[in-house]
């Protein structure tokens, strides 16, 4: 709480013919106005002898039964929901049709793996020389059980929606029909360029838009979001640009993928391999929202890779702060950003290709500016979230009234600028 449902479950709430309750893990420093919290706990963990392909999906079960308990005890003092709402990933939603028979369920579908395309095999052997990707038969199948959880979700739900095309498109052909792409969206109206006064304190330095500033941002610093190929090309822009500073967003864990190995970590290995110069690469940790805002108004440059996985927030913000968006070649950036018209694409390995445009961005500023000012007019067109909550909400209607399908699929399949990627939603509407 709130993950994807921060303005949803606020703007649900405003309505007082609404009562809104949000089913969580224990989170005691989170609430929403007017929205009840209901809160479950986890006590159980895997056993050691549990088959290693189904660690997850025990998990889920767990977390599943404990949202049921809860569910059950709301069931029990007479609330009754029109309509359930869920990110069913970690299996909280496994059960609740076995509680509310007849209420439709709304599921986030997220991501759904594949040991053969996307995230799992693109990695190269040798992208970290000291932890290699070894990727075996026995991963391919470890990787098929991953999807236990998501299938019993998408037989589950009622409807779904994906953020974007190609997540949506990763679900089983079966499936497609009850999904529509409608992405959670972001909030032109607080996320906004500078306005000439930001201003960032590291250390003893205080950094403005005036200064030479690239950014990073990655919940952890990890393969997946294409830290080995940034820490090579950060290397390589210290070299060439003396004046150049490096801020990055984030922290030392692994959201995705193989952890690093035991007692190291891969922010660690890569400083070790790239040797840069301290004095300008700044590593700011977690931050708060506004502040990490500040970060990007000030930035000239953003880089943004991914191996084709979900699509990070912050490479949404950041175009809507008017950086001059660096992505990776990969699905779902391609999606969003088109070479040379509102952003620039990179090979996800190519450090040099990174530094040789960070490089053109720096010199001919004017120029590149209106790369920043297309990404921002791509976010407001395609994902802000004045265009897109009334389509959440009518399709949240649609639902609880017992409308099906909703229109919701057309709509935003208009919206995508990228045929190549297009989930093929209209003729579902």
């Amino acid at each position: 709480m709130p993950g994807q449902y921060k303005h949803l479950a606020r703007i649900l709430a405003e309505d007082k013919n609404n009562q809104v309750v949000f089913l969580t893990k224990e989170k005691p420093d989170i609430s929403i106005p007017n929205v009840i919290k209901a809160e479950y706990k986890v006590t159980r963990e895997v056993m050691p002898d549990t088959h290693r392909y189904l660690i997850n999906f025990e998990r889920a079960i767990f977390q599943g039964q404990e949202a049921w308990r809860v569910c059950n005890q709301l069931k029990a003092k007479g609330f009754v929901p029109d309509i359930i709402i869920m990110h069913p990933g970690w299996g909280d939603g496994l059960f609740v049709k076995d509680i509310f028979h007849g209420t439709p369920t709304l599921s986030f579908l997220e991501f759904y793996y594949s040991a053969y395309q996307g995230d799992v095999s693109y990695l190269r052997e040798n992208y970290v020389k000291t932890a290699p990707v070894t990727k075996s038969a026995d991963d391919d199948a470890r990787v098929r059980i991953k999807n236990a959880c998501n299938l019993f979700n998408l037989e589950i739900c009622d409807w779904g929606i994906s953020p974007t095309h190609w997540q949506a498109i990763q679900n089983p052909e079966l499936f497609r029909p009850k999904i529509s792409v409608l992405h959670d969206g972001i909030d032109t109206d607080a996320v906004t360029p500078a306005k000439g006064n930001e201003s960032v304190k590291v250390g003893n330095l205080v950094l403005t838009a005036k200064d030479e500033v690239i950014t990073y941002i990655s919940r952890n610093f990890e393969p997946y979001r294409g830290f080995p190929t940034v820490m090579r090309a950060i290397a390589e822009i210290q070299r060439r640009r003396p004046k150049a500073h490096i801020l990055c967003v984030g922290a030392d864990g692994v959201s995705y993928g193989a952890n690093a190995p035991s007692g190291t970590t891969f922010r660690r290995m890569m400083l070790y391999e790239t040797k840069p110069d301290m004095s300008r690469l700044h590593f700011l940790g977690y931050m708060k929202y506004e502040e990490m805002l500040n970060v990007l108004r000030i930035s000239s440059a953003h880089i943004y890779l991914t191996v084709p996985f979900v699509l990070s927030w912050s490479m949404m913000e950041a175009m809507a702060t008017e950086c001059v968006m660096i992505g990776s070649n990969t699905p779902p950036v391609m999606e969003v950003l088109e070479h040379e018209r509102n952003g620039i694409v990179v090979d996800f390995y190519n450090h040099t290709e990174i530094a040789d445009w960070v490089d053109k961005i720096f010199a001919h500023p004017e120029r590149m500016k209106h790369l920043g000012k297309a990404a921002r007019q791509t976010i407001l067109d395609t994902f802000a979230l004045k265009k897109l909550l009334p389509l959440h909400l009518k399709l949240i209607n649609d639902l609880a009234s017992g409308k099906n399908p909703p229109p919701a699929a057309k709509e935003i399949a208009d919206f995508n600028p990228q045929p190549s990627y297009m989930f093929p939603a209209k003729q579902h509407a």
